[in-house]
């Protein structure tokens, strides 16, 4: 009679950590990060400006935008880029920038917000001499 109850307890008990697993690993998860799903900075601020990465560089190279805005980065290019506040190799500079980072081809990714009026510059971190890749985003 007792093995039972043991047997049960062990049972209820791998029950629960198996549910509890799975739900952390379904919220960690934290939805789409598709192609089309912004990621990066989570929500937050209005998205104030759209800056499009292609083969030939980054466009518009500056942007500006009000305090507690974000900035999406769309990658049309057919590779892989790296998205990091100035300076080079460090960044830091302005952290809602590198909340890009990594971003795919055909990936749309969204900075942090905003919150301090001033120019904020970013660049590749792969290609960090390719101008084309550099830019402003100017708060105000």
């Amino acid at each position: 009679m007792i093995r039972l109850r043991q047997v049960g307890r062990w049972r209820s008990a791998m029950i629960a950590c198996t549910l509890a697993c799975a739900s952390l690993l379904l919220t960690s998860c934290g939805g789409d990060d598709g192609p089309t799903s912004p990621s990066g900075g989570g929500s937050g601020g209005p998205i104030a400006a759209t800056i499009t990465i292609t083969a030939s560089g980054v466009s518009p190279k500056n942007v500006t935008i009000a305090p507690g805005s974000r900035v999406s980065f769309v990658n049309n290019d057919t590779r892989s880029h790296q998205i990091n506040s100035d300076p080079h190799p460090t960044h830091g500079d302005c952290p809602a920038i590198d909340d890009v980072s990594f971003i795919s081809n055909g990936q749309t990714k969204t900075t942090g917000n905003f919150t301090t009026a001033r120019v904020c510059g970013y660049h590749d971190h792969n290609l960090p001499d390719v101008t084309a890749l550099q830019g402003t985003i100017t708060v105000q």
